[in-house]
């Protein structure tokens, strides 16, 4: 019998056409910057008929990492500090934009915000900007300011990296801000060429690597968060890798283009079996990494096809269409959610080396997201954490809780490993 990786090769040819693999190892000059993720808010496996290691790249010690939190559904966000003197701001990690901006106006659902009139450090450019999301849109100002993250709080013997980089002042937003959410802007860790107004915008993760001499490489480890707390979610490592964050060997599969973080994903899987279709569908337009979207969002016939193996696949009890749709809750008494009648998720990438591929999977324990507890009874209510896209595939925050994810821009690639931090349920 074939392996499953030969199986979708065979239907993804003319994706691959367009990559250019690297199986080249390399070592940092420097150690990264850890930085802990919050969350209020996968495992990796190798797929069957692989053979070889993990491999990967080795590199020192971080020069910079912090902690990131959030919660389920709204973000991991870490705390920086903007301006002279400098003014703490709780900031959303995204990986799928690539502009630095923060709320400079009063709004309703943020606690604090940017004073732009209270730093000496602050050049307004006097330029405007405007940027949509798949949900939300804000607009502001650019300028450029002094930014500092890590040190100061005593941790780990924190080293502190303080760059000046273009900010967004957001005076008008849409849709953006998160009530309850905790955070007050946006850190677009994506490439240049999707920045607004326009590619000639450095990102600020351009400027980190550019002003620090960093190596141009990041990673996220994000925890599988089952409830919303409001501790620890991960961590955020800028300029390499901290083996000791994942719990395995580290694969990699490479970026098919450097805009957003896209890769491709050579077939799925629900409950063990194949959903038998042709990988373009799991591609069109486009697969991404994406930490600022919640969700596992599939085109459209994957996501019917995902909905009705689950459907079938399940002992569950029959759900109403809202609940496929995410419109409505389903839950459960506290200690009786069943997940034992929910099928896991996989999806398949491929190995840099050309040779194999690898899993990534989903559990129900993540696919089904809490959003609140109600009732006398103390009932925790679930939302179906999958959605239907017209705009290409999405490894949202859903697939990516419970993973160490790292992005290596200077060799155009993306390692996965399982958490060290990962629910084992």
């Amino acid at each position: 019998m074939a392996a499953p990786w030969l199986k979708w090769l065979s239907r993804c040819l003319c994706l691959f056409m367009s990559f250019v693999l690297s199986v080249s190892v390399s070592k940092s000059p420097s150690s990264p910057l850890r930085l802990r993720l919050r969350s209020l808010g996968s495992g990796v496996e190798v797929g069957a008929g692989v053979r070889g290691s993990g491999g990967g790249l080795i590199v020192s010690r971080p020069q910079f990492a912090d902690s990131l939190r959030g919660r389920p559904g709204q973000g991991y966000y870490v705390e920086m500090r903007v301006g002279s003197p400098p003014q703490l701001l709780n900031i959303l990690v995204d990986t799928g934009s690539s502009n630095f901006a923060v709320g400079a106006a009063p709004h309703p659902f943020l606690l604090r915000y940017f004073h732009r009139e209270m730093s000496h450090t602050y050049e307004g450019g006097g330029r405007r900007v405007f940027v949509p999301y798949t949900q939300g849109s804000w607009e502001g100002e650019l300028g450029s300011e002094f930014v500092s993250l890590g040190g100061e709080d005593g941790k780990e013997g924190k080293e502190e990296a303080n760059v000046r980089v273009n900010v967004a002042a957001i005076t008008r937003s849409n849709g953006f801000f998160i009530n309850g959410s905790n955070w007050e802007g946006i850190l677009g860790l994506a490439f240049g060429s999707i920045a607004r107004p326009d590619p000639g915008l450095e990102p600020w993760f351009d400027s980190f690597v550019r002003q620090t001499h960093a190596p141009d490489i990041f990673s996220l480890q994000f925890c599988s968060q089952g409830e919303a707390v409001g501790g620890e979610g991960g961590t955020m490592t800028l300029g390499g890798i901290e083996e000791e964050l994942g719990a395995g060997p580290i694969w990699y599969t490479p970026l098919r283009r450097a805009w957003y973080y896209e890769v491709v994903v050579l077939g799925m899987e629900v409950g063990g079996r194949d959903l038998g279709l042709d990988c373009k569908e799991y591609n069109y337009d486009k697969t991404i990494v994406d930490s600022g979207t919640t969700n596992l969002r599939l085109p459209h016939r994957v996501f019917s096809a995902v909905v009705s193996a689950i459907r079938q696949s399940s002992t569950a009890e029959r759900f109403p269409a809202g609940f496929w749709q995410g419109e409505q809750l389903v839950c459960w008494r506290k200690g009786g959610t069943p997940w034992h009648r929910f099928p896991p998720l996989a999806l398949y990438l491929p190995h840099e080396s050309g040779n194999y591929s690898f899993r990534i999977s989903i559990r129900p324990t993540q696919y089904l997201r809490m959003v609140q507890e109600a009732g006398s009874e103390g009932d925790y209510c679930y939302k179906f954490a999958v959605s239907s896209s017209g705009s290409g595939l999405v490894l949202g925050a859903v697939a990516m809780e419970g993973l160490y994810v790292v992005f290596d821009r200077k060799l155009r690639r993306l390692g996965f490993s399982a958490s060290a931090c990962g629910d084992d349920e």
